[in-house]
């Protein structure tokens, strides 16, 4: 199976800090990959430097069979590559509507929104609905998640880097995230998922990479490491089976 993305030998500095050391990661096109590692290894400084947020200081990202490391964070979201972060990077005193709309990069008033496409995202995240037009401040934890996720998908991303969806939300609301990515899945967006929550990883992913100290240590089809307690205890310290 072709990637869509790749990086070879990757390298990010932060200031004096060495982060990445060295990451090679394969994202197979139309999959949903995961991004496991326990807490510091590295996870969300790759999304960033994917993203341009941070400069590779060695090593090559590539990106439908281009290069990508030089180049900056707008060309990248021209070429079609979306990004959520942990903080949701949503406009708190805009509404669910703003919010949207300066998302969609194609549009300049809510008329030019693809209604069909506006329609497919109040299905998945129905509250966006109900309250389109709330300050998205006032909006819960888990409906500013559904925001961050819907404003990357607001107009088709051949790639969405997304950086656990589910921290910190209500068990229900988790169970949401899941059908909301599970049709993305579906819709043949390519994917990379980072995450903490071992219920998401295994319902969700296709592929699976496993960073620690700044690599990727680990590389493999989800339902193996799902099906492995010694491996998932060895790179991860727990197991997925007890992580209903």
């Amino acid at each position: 199976m072709s990637s869509l993305l790749s990086l070879q030998g990757v390298h990010t500095h932060i200031g004096a800090y060495h982060i990445l050391h060295g990451v090679d990661l394969e994202v197979p096109a139309a999959q949903l990959t995961m991004l496991l590692g326990r807490n510091g290894a590295g996870k969300t400084t790759t999304l960033r430097t994917i993203m341009g947020l941070w400069r590779a200081s060695a090593g090559r990202i590539v990106f439908d069979g281009r290069e990508i490391q030089a180049e900056d964070t707008p060309t990248l979201a021209q070429a079609g590559i979306a990004y959520v972060p942990e903080n949701m990077g949503i406009f708190g005193e805009l509404s669910v509507r703003e919010n949207l709309l300066l998302a969609a990069r194609q549009a300049r008033s809510i008329e030019q929104l693809d209604t069909a496409r506006l329609d497919w995202l109040f299905v998945l995240f129905p509250a966006l609905k109900k309250f389109w037009l709330y300050p998205a401040g006032r909006l819960s934890g888990g409906q500013k998640q559904m925001l961050a996720i819907a404003r990357a998908m607001i107009e088709p991303r051949r790639l969405l880097l997304i950086d656990e969806p589910s921290k910190g939300l209500a068990p229900a609301m988790v169970l949401s995230l899941i059908e909301a990515l599970r049709e993305l899945k579906n819709d043949r967006t390519t994917v990379l998922l980072v995450e903490q929550n071992f219920g998401v990883a295994r319902a969700l992913g296709d592929h699976v990479a496993v960073m620690d100290d700044g690599r990727v240590v680990h590389a493999g089809a989800m339902t193996e490491l799902a099906q492995d307690e010694a491996l998932q205890q060895r790179l991860l310290g727990l197991s997925l089976g007890v992580h209903q």
